[in-house]
Order: C-alpha cells, then structure tokens, then sequence
C-alpha cells in the first residue's frame, strides 16, 4: 500500500518502511510523528483520491534524525558593472521512516508506542550526556582555536556551521565528523588531528597539546 502525503510545502508518495528526508520537523531521533495530510491512498487500481484530503487516512513515521542538506550556492552577477554576489543556505531537514499507513480513522497500533518506548533509553543517554558537558564548561576557556591545527579562517569556517564551541566539537560522532570534513573540505583533518580527543581534555581542564611544527605551519599557512 502506498500513500501520497503533504508536508513542508512538497508532496511524497511513500510506503510503509521508506526512509523520506522533508523538510525540518519538530521531534527528536526515536519520537513518532504523525501525517494528517493524505493526498492520496491505496494499491494499484484500488487507490483512493482526497479531495483535496483522504478523509480518515493518517501516516505515522519515526523520527530517524535532525540534519541539514547540502549547502547550496545562489550566485548573481551583472555584467560590466562590477558586481556579484554569492550566498549559500543549508536547508534545516528531518530523516523519517514510515512506520504505518492508516485508512477509515484507524489508530496507530501498539508498535508504535513500542518504538518510542524502545528510543527512550538513548534520549536518557544523549540528555545526561548533554549535562556532563554543561556542567563541565564552567571551568574551561570555551575557544575552539586552543584545538591544534584551527586558526581563525577555520576558526571562521567553523562558527558558521554551528559548531563554534568546545561542547559541539566534543559531541561530534563518527557520522558527525564524516559530514563536517566533507563540508569544509577538511581532508581528514578533523579525525588526524583528534579534534574531539582535544575538546574533550580542554573541557576536562586540560591544558592544550603542544602543537607539532607540521600543525603550526599548517596554522601560518592557512593564516
């Protein structure tokens, strides 16, 4: 069975366990969330049109995670006339699965639920996580340029990504650090330098690393 639904201004056709990235939606990773806008529902020859909506139709998703797209360039630029411009935005976006496709006013089953339940440990693990590192950051200088091999271009580079603190650093995963260096086109610089080793121990109170002659000309260079 499919299902056609509406969200965020666009239209999906979807199937009970896609994966659908749309635009941002309030939820965090494990929640499930619902989808009143149903377009459309049903297999093959059966499928049954709304006008504009499916009366009684529901999709039902878990939220799988909270993310932002590619950056995507706008550039403008008039001719002889000395001026361009370029901008760029990274769209705010959420990753669900389709859990259920209900018809005739039907509820979400009992799964989920259970998946929620299921999710709650890990928002229990994130949460007391999160605490550590608030409650760390009072006896720390809070500049990511202590990190060896981040000069203030990339200092710059970094804060306009949203990650200008050592918190943010710290709680990079492997996911995390994959898609930053791929960003900032880094070339592995994020995980040979151990930035996240190097914000964990500046949280912890630790003085900063001696920074090697190749990350101080990599610094000089880079300023």
């Amino acid at each position: 069975m499919f299902a056609v639904i509406k969200t965020g201004g666009k239209q999906y056709r979807v199937a009970a366990n896609d994966l659908l990235k749309v635009e941002r939606l309030a939820g965090e990773p494990g929640e499930i969330i619902e989808f009143p806008h149903v377009l459309a529902v049903g297999e093959g020859d059966d499928a049954t049109f709304g006008s504009p909506l499916v009366a009684g139709a529901l999709v039902t998703a878990e939220v799988i995670e909270q993310g932002r797209a590619r950056t995507v360039i706008a550039f403008k630029k008039r001719r002889r006339q000395n001026s361009r411009r370029a901008r760029g935005n990274r769209q705010y976006e959420t990753t669900v699965r389709i859990a259920e496709i209900l018809t005739d006013g039907a509820k979400p089953s009992n799964k989920a639920a259970a998946m929620a339940d299921e999710a709650k440990p890990a928002k229990a693990e994130k949460a007391a996580k999160a605490e550590a590192i608030a409650a760390a950051e009072a006896g720390y200088t809070d500049d990511i340029s202590l990190i060896g091999g981040v000069g203030p271009t990339l200092k710059k580079k970094l804060e306009g990504a949203g990650y200008g603190t050592l918190a943010s650093i710290a709680a990079l995963s492997a996911d995390d650090v994959a898609r930053l260096d791929a960003d900032l086109k880094l070339g592995g610089r994020i995980e040979r330098d151990e930035w996240v080793e190097q914000a964990k121990e500046l949280i912890a109170g630790k003085p900063p690393r001696a920074k090697t002659d190749k990350e101080a000309a990599a610094k000089a260079e880079e300023e």
